[in-house]
């Protein structure tokens, strides 16, 4: 198994595109550090960790927001503590906000900022220390930033630093032979993307890609897995996976 006695850290692990990266991980022998954000989801990630060590593979469950820098930071001490060591991380934590910016108060320009663009800082750092040499990093962010469109201003200018960040991280952490990469997917079919959208975006957004359909979860996973493995030579990039939604 391509991941055998490596230890994989998901931010954002316990449902959902993380959740599956958890599980597919565990399934080539990885042990996984699932994170989960809150009591809302700790039940989601005790189900992901049972799935894992249902694969196999040894798994830790840990919590924490991770807006907080020193959370980060307790993130990766625990996966260090329990495994020794963490050789990929992979950060799925984000949130969507569609709304015009008239209407956006401060206090949720503050939120998304926080979570899109600060969590995501201070992840790739935390994981720039603590990776063992020649791990990998990889975020995912969103097809938005190809994109020309209204409503989403916190939430695709929040995901946008997150590419600066991953390009001077890759310069930085290149001396210990780390990659650090970026996954853009369109619209996904999971419960953040509808709770934005009304039934007739549904329809657009499914009319722009591939097989008039949304981005899915199972289409994302293989790529981040390969970017954590054979694809180690890539760095510094971001890969728009959207079945032809958008580009730049």
């Amino acid at each position: 198994m391509a991941f055998a006695g490596k230890t994989v850290l998901v931010a954002g692990g316990a449902k959902n595109l993380g959740g599956l990266i958890s599980r597919a991980f565990a399934e080539q022998g990885a042990n996984v550090v699932v994170h989960y954000n809150s009591a809302s989801s700790e039940a989601a990630a005790d189900e992901t960790v049972a799935a894992v060590e249902a694969a196999g593979a040894s798994a830790l469950k840990a919590s924490g927001d991770l807006t907080v820098p020193a959370n980060v930071a307790a993130l990766f001490a625990a996966a260090k503590e329990r495994f020794g060591g963490v050789d990929v991380a992979v950060n799925t934590v984000g949130k969507v906000l569609r709304k015009p910016i008239a209407e956006t108060t401060e206090e949720e320009y503050d939120s998304m900022a926080a979570i899109n663009a600060k969590a995501a800082y201070f992840f790739i750092k935390e994981a720039g220390k603590a990776l063992n040499d020649n791990g990998k990093i990889v975020s995912i962010v969103t097809a938005l930033l190809g994109a020309f469109t209204d409503g989403y201003s916190t939430y695709a200018g929040g995901k946008a630093p997150v590419e600066h960040y991953t390009r001077a991280a890759a310069k930085e952490f290149a001396p210990r032979g780390i990659s650090v990469n970026n996954v853009a997917p369109g619209p996904m079919d999971t419960p953040f993307f509808y709770g934005q959208e009304t039934p007739e975006r549904v329809a657009f957004h499914k009319s722009q890609a591939l097989g008039n359909q949304l981005t899915k979860i199972e289409d994302i996973v293989p790529l981040v897995v390969f970017l954590s493995g054979a694809g180690w030579w890539i760095t510094g990039q971001t890969i728009f996976a959207n079945g032809g939604y958008t580009t730049r």
